[in-house]
């Protein structure tokens, strides 16, 4: 825009700018650009003056639309949440729960194929509310949670009266996690095969993964033995990692400053980089750590005689225990979204390794029976991004009664709308 647009613009805002279709354009333009610049770059990533030339505006005008990037940031998640509001309202016109489910589906993937095509901006992902401060978190936070409660009515009033509080909670949770990582994903299809992975995300979601006849009665393995170190003690390095994957689940990567991280250790910013390069090094080996500790647990059932539905099952049940253990969670691959590219692409490369040996668990158990048919890489994905959110139990479910293991990992491989 040139500079006679740009002062147009600001004339117009200055005279109730809410009521002029120019200025409704134009911000809503801002939006939807800011939001592809927040799910490549981050909250802390973006800047004013990115989005203004994705737009052809300068940064100064970009400012009487939102004057801080913060306001901005806030306005894209509350526009994606009202678009997924949407979405679930129209869902929640259909009969059955599974009706609902479907059409949810139906719903995201057609508007991922809008968003390919170009007839569409993205959705940003909202993994990076976290590393908003207050009040702008409180407020993103209280919309999302109105949205979520909407969630929760994918199951109805009275269809499921087996279903107690948390298990509800934890069923909508993670068909809400599952929904936001196929954007990890889906890039790998081409879009006339959208129906087809609808359909076979639902199949999964409604039947599981355990062949007809299979019992759910996993036992963990024990972590001391699977995860025995190499020294007997926990190290100071291991310590570190522990807590610094704690506190980038809980605030994200971009939220998770070196302040932060320092501070939850009790260490000085002298003492964080006299130990680590930069951050991005820190973060690459609390991913690391995760998938070996991912990998360790596949492995430790890997040569064992039973069959590949107790090995699914038992690996679940340990990933489970490991996530609320004192040595544990996994790092959130959500944070994935805010590194810097390079080191996002590798990570996301060394994550499909650990999904990829869940889809050869899958199709052996396809081929002895024991598991139903699949598609194996949906599947995993899906288990793989099931097993990871779990770690989020404490704030979603803090006082349920059931095991991580039962309100996460079964209805995953049970089925959603199982008891």
């Amino acid at each position: 825009m040139s500079t006679s647009e740009d002062r147009m613009a600001m004339e117009e805002s200055a005279d109730k700018p809410a009521a002029t279709p120019r200025y409704a354009r134009k911000k809503q333009a801002i939006v939807a650009a800011a939001s592809e610049i927040l799910n490549r770059d981050g909250v802390k990533g973006m800047t004013l003056a990115s989005v203004a030339a994705s737009v052809g505006l300068i940064t100064t005008s970009v400012t009487y639309y939102f004057r801080k990037k913060e306001d901005l940031a806030v306005a894209c998640f509350l526009e994606g949440i009202e678009r997924f509001d949407g979405l679930i309202t129209e869902a929640l016109r259909e009969p059955t729960a599974q009706a609902r489910l479907l059409k949810l589906l139906d719903l995201w993937l057609a508007l991922n194929h809008r968003v390919a095509t170009g007839d569409a901006h993205q959705v940003p992902f909202f993994n990076d509310i976290r590393s908003l401060e207050k009040p702008q978190r409180s407020v993103v936070i209280e919309a999302y949670m109105r949205f979520f409660a909407k969630v929760r009515m994918l199951f109805g009033d009275n269809e499921f009266p087996w279903l107690d509080e948390h298990q509800r909670t934890a069923r909508a949770y993670l068909i809400m996690e599952q929904i936001f990582w196929t954007v990890a994903w889906l890039p790998r299809y081409d879009l006339e095969d959208y129906d087809r992975i609808r359909d076979r995300m639902f199949d999964l979601f409604v039947n599981g993964l355990a062949a007809p006849g299979r019992q759910w009665n996993p036992v963990p393995l024990p972590l001391d033995e699977v995860l025995a170190p190499v020294e007997p003690q926990a190290t100071p390095r291991e310590t570190f990692l522990i807590a610094a994957t704690r506190l980038i689940n809980e605030r994200g990567y971009r939220g998770a400053s070196v302040e932060k991280i320092s501070a939850r250790l009790n260490v000085t910013k002298g003492s964080f980089y006299h130990h680590n390069e930069a951050k991005d090094d820190l973060v690459v080996e609390c991913f690391d750590r995760s998938f070996e500790v991912s990998r360790r647990i596949q492995r430790a059932v890997t040569d064992r005689p039973e069959n590949h539905w107790w090995k699914l099952s038992t690996i679940a049940a340990t990933l489970m225990e490991y996530q609320l253990s004192d040595v544990g969670p996994l790092l959130r691959t959500s944070a994935l979204s805010a590194v810097p590219l390079a080191i996002r692409v590798e990570m996301v490369r060394k994550s499909n390794r650990v999904s990829d040996r869940f889809a050869s668990i899958i199709s052996d158990g396809i081929a002895s029976g024991c598991i139903r048919p699949v598609d194996p890489f949906i599947a995993a994905q899906m288990l793989t991004i099931t097993l990871n959110a779990s770690a989020e139990m404490k704030w979603w479910a803090p006082h349920a009664t059931q095991s991580a293991t039962d309100l996460y990992a079964k209805p995953m491989l049970m089925g959603a709308f199982a008891p």
